[in-house]
């Protein structure tokens, strides 16, 4: 069976439809979904089966994932990461919602569901109302990576509907929440003492550091 094509609408995402969509996710469901960068794939953070579809899906090992997920806010991360200082939290507070993905230390109410030993996940929380929904509804964090192109001149596709097409086979629902961006977000790792920039994506850091 195809995936569903749902549309939303970010400014107010329809509650029934959110409420679907979470329903799948916690079916063991996989969606793909805007953000406030690049559309992204995700599950439920706490369905090992899911998040060994998503790796499918990306060809990658699981021990090979660099687990990033997607929070509601600040409090949310608080759950699912070691203390973080004072410094590295008024940056986030600032930052925050954004398109920002901060790698921090985790603790143990992160799911051991990967084959890995790393001790750090990647902690999204994007300025886009529909994500931040789907998480809020769910109760806690959907696992989130991005969508490449096959193309190997576009790197990100853009258009809902041509992500549908190319992955209605593999995914349970397809959001429609409008044309995406074509750049990620920017990586940066507070695990330092300095903040270090892994991938320059649509947000400067220096502007809130």
């Amino acid at each position: 069976m195809p995936a569903e094509f749902i549309k939303l609408y970010p400014e107010n995402p329809e509650i029934d439809k959110i409420e679907h969509i979470v329903n799948v996710l916690r079916d063991g469901g996989v969606i793909i979904y805007p953000t406030d960068t690049i559309y992204g794939i995700g599950c439920d953070l706490f369905n090992k089966k899911a998040v060994d579809r998503v790796c499918r899906i990306k060809g990658i090992k699981p021990k090979n994932f660099n687990l990033s997920f997607v929070c509601y806010d600040l409090s949310d991360i608080s759950h699912y990461v070691k203390r973080i200082d004072t410094p590295t939290f008024k940056v986030l507070k600032k930052a925050l919602p954004g398109p920002f993905t901060f790698i921090l230390e985790s603790n143990s109410n992160v799911p051991k569901i990967l084959d890995t030993n790393k001790k750090t996940v990647g902690i999204r929380i994007p300025d886009n109302n529909i994500p931040r929904a789907i998480v809020k509804t769910l109760g806690h964090p959907i696992v989130t990576t991005s969508i490449r192109n096959k193309d190997e001149i576009v790197e990100y596709t853009t258009d809902p509907e041509i992500i549908f097409e190319e992955f209605k086979h593999v995914v349970d629902i397809v959001i429609d929440g409008g044309f995406g961006g074509n750049i990620p977000s920017t990586v940066v790792d507070c695990t330092q003492e300095q903040f270090v920039v892994l991938r320059e994506g649509l947000g400067d850091i220096y502007e809130y550091a």
